[in-house]
């Protein structure tokens, strides 16, 4: 009789299948599925931390810069990312639960007409061009009428983002999608794509993100919970330790195959191996919170603290920073800093393969360790 599954078989399984062999950009993002965007620098988008493990020689920055000739799309699926164009397409016509007024959409009309007139635009030329005022903003300031009308056009399927300059979207017009025939059936692709890209999940943490697809399908809000329900029947399911966990069918998380190294990864806050807190307490037994939004003096670990993964444990964090000439790097540690050579030697390299993300040819680096 095959043996029971432990906690460890399913950690070394979510660590292997996430930190795949490193390939090309586009191929990457097809194997996630979906890769979720911030952006903040520290020291790099969250985006281009995460890629950098999952891509052959990435370097920051190679995501925009390639993204118009991927077949990508930027749009909200459990979070607001980067995914392949056909995924994106399943969530269109997306119908928003905010209604227009007259108004509003005549003025989202005149945008439509600048854009079609003008092939890509910047946001800066359509508000010189159309000169809408401002408007109130979700956080309580102002922002330009004409920006938040390309963001929500873009968010209605009516605009897609063409790609970026230094940051910014530049946005076109994007080719309809017709109705899907069977809204279930594309339910159940769009929940495919969460669980390839997170499993094995607790089920409560598979419900939560199939709540977080109301972003993509506000539209579909009614048929989640049975697409929740469907997905718990066709899926691999054990329970382990009082939690059940679900996994794609054909996989199996105790095979030989399921094999973690002995590199340091510094990882991103939204990093798939990291982005579920309750499976990352549950696998590592310590709780990470993303800080950076927190009043500096009740952060614990840091302003955006990157986990530190070792084999198959994740063991502190380091907060990383470029200061002038140098790289700084502060750790922590959750106990005690690892002793061993193979350990201190892991690091060096990864802080190597980080400066050479950043693009730096700096020769120091100063690095403060700290135990907390």
């Amino acid at each position: 009789m095959p043996r029971s599954l432990s906690l460890p078989d399913l950690r070394r399984y979510a660590i292997a299948r996430t930190l795949f062999r490193p390939t090309s950009l586009k191929r990457a993002i097809n194997t996630l599925g979906f890769v979720q965007a911030d952006p903040i620098r520290a020291p790099a988008r969250a985006q281009d931390l995460t890629l950098r493990h999952r891509v052959s020689n990435y370097r920051a920055g190679d995501l925009e810069l390639q993204y118009p000739k991927l077949g990508l799309e930027e749009d909200f699926f459990v979070n607001y990312g980067f995914l392949p164009r056909a995924t994106q397409a399943l969530m269109h016509p997306r119908t928003p639960r905010r209604v227009w007024t007259k108004a509003q959409q005549k003025s989202a009309d005149a945008v439509l007409e600048y854009v079609r007139a003008r092939g890509t635009v910047h946001p800066r030329d359509v508000d010189a061009a159309l000169q809408q005022g401002k408007v109130k903003n979700w956080f309580g300031g102002s922002s330009n009428a004409t920006t938040q009308l390309l963001d929500s056009l873009h968010y209605r399927g009516a605009l897609r983002v063409a790609k970026r300059e230094n940051g910014i979207r530049l946005y076109a017009l994007r080719e309809a999608t017709p109705e899907p025939r069977d809204p279930s059936a594309t339910l159940d692709a769009l929940v495919d794509v969460i669980v390839e890209k997170y499993a094995p999940l607790p089920e409560r943490s598979l419900g939560e993100l199939i709540s977080h697809l109301r972003r993509g399908v506000p539209h579909w809000e009614s048929l989640r919970r049975a697409a929740f329900l469907r997905a718990k029947a066709r899926l691999r399911a054990e329970s382990i330790e009082g939690t059940r966990w679900l996994w794609p069918e054909g996989e199996t998380p105790s095979a030989p195959r399921w094999q973690t190294d002995d590199e340091v990864r510094l990882l991103a806050p939204f990093d798939p191996l990291v982005w579920d807190r309750r499976r990352f307490e549950l696998f590592w037994d310590w709780a990470y919170r993303f800080e950076a939004y927190t009043p500096a003096a009740r952060r614990l670990r840091g302003y955006y603290a990157l986990p530190m993964l070792w084999k198959d444990r994740l063991i502190g964090w380091a907060n990383v920073s470029n200061t002038g000439d140098t790289l700084n790097a502060e750790f922590g540690y959750v106990n005690t800093t690892p002793k061993s050579k193979v350990f201190r030697t892991a690091l060096d390299e990864e802080i190597d393969r980080l400066r050479a993300f950043l693009k730096s040819d700096r020769d120091h680096i100063g690095r403060n360790r700290k135990l907390r």
